[in-house]
């Protein structure tokens, strides 16, 4: 049995990040709710990151652990283990809280019954404008972002592990994280599902996540996840939707388009994407109030479309037409 007043042991996994680590550390210390833990996992971080969390420890109760490098789901596996608290709570490195965050956290998990939640990220306002436009594509309606599941579908919300949190037995009931180094949050919120157990959304502890700083890292990140995608959809058949396939057919169709427009001197299809450019600039104008901002969301939407839609079809095709074994396809999306 679980107290009324919900525990929290927040877990992070991380490599290098030591300034990362030093503001979230920061932005923890500012709770209103200081009632929690703090389990630092170092991931084999080629840079010592003791002298920051140092720092810390006489004013949060943080944990420092180090260990040999293995990717991050295993690593929160790791302080999981070590935990003590009824809930776990696993942030990235690279985010900063609210302070009310801890705070939000016990509230909602008294008001809304659930095994695991996750919450929403943001750009702060201190963001360079780089890191507000990925911001926007990595969560706009119109791009991938808008597919993950929301408030109005809180059963089958897929918390993602920069900002989700799980009973601990029920973390340990199903093993943590499985041996994906990438789409590894995801797959533990199928898993939660095919137990008979639920998933929230927490529309009030959102997290500010820098993400990615420059359009090639960033290209590079959402292309990874889109070949994770099939994987997922091989592990987990009853949770494949259609919609999974639409960054492809967004990236097939733009080719589709430059060839008729060469071939044949016709734009019909690139039209659709005029308008598809025109759609995605007035919205980010609105939602970032910074027409700099929203210009160079139209790029990062379109990094983010090309790069996972060629990932999943890649990914696609070898698993589905090739009949590759997941491990062998992609052997680095995987913990050996």
């Amino acid at each position: 049995m679980f107290s009324q007043k919900p525990t929290l042991s927040i877990i992070v996994a991380i490599f290098n990040r030591k300034d990362e680590l030093f503001e979230l550390l920061n932005s923890l210390n500012a709770q209103t709710d200081k009632d929690f833990e703090v389990i630092i996992v170092d991931d084999g971080s080629l840079i010592d990151l003791k002298p920051t969390v140092h720092q810390f420890e006489d004013i949060l109760t943080v944990k420092y652990f180090r260990k040999d490098n293995s990717g991050p789901g295993l690593s929160r596996n790791y302080g999981s283990k070590r935990a003590s608290n009824e809930w776990l709570v696993f942030v990235d490195s690279d985010v900063i809280v609210e302070s009310d965050y801890i705070e939000s956290i016990k509230k909602s998990i008294a008001e809304i019954p659930c095994d695991a939640f996750g919450g929403a990220d943001k750009a702060h306002k201190g963001f360079n404008l780089m890191q507000k436009a990925i911001s926007y594509s990595m969560t706009s309606v119109f791009t991938t972002g808008g597919i993950r599941g929301n408030k109005k579908a809180v059963s089958k919300f897929q918390p993602r592990s920069f900002n989700m949190g799980v009973k601990k037995e029920v973390f340990e009931k199903v093993g943590g994280f499985s041996e994906m180094r990438i789409g590894e949050d995801p797959d533990l919120s199928m898993t939660l599902w095919e137990n008979g157990l639920t998933t929230a959304f927490f529309d009030n502890i959102a997290v500010y996540h820098k993400r990615r700083v420059d359009f090639g890292k960033f290209s590079k990140q959402v292309y990874q996840f889109g070949c994770a995608r099939p994987i997922l959809n091989q592990r987990h058949p009853k949770y494949v939707k259609i919609s999974f396939a639409f960054p492809t057919l967004f990236f097939l169709g733009y080719i589709l388009g430059v060839i008729e427009n060469f071939v044949l001197g016709r734009g019909i299809i690139l039209a659709f994407y005029g308008i598809y450019t025109f759609m995605v600039l007035i919205h980010a104008l609105i939602v970032t109030k910074n027409i700099a901002i929203a210009g160079m969301a139209v790029i990062s939407t379109y990094i983010q479309m090309f790069s996972y839609g060629y990932g999943f079809l890649k990914s696609w095709i070898l698993l589905n037409i090739l009949k590759k074994k997941p491990e062998d396809a992609f052997p680095k999306h995987f913990h050996k």
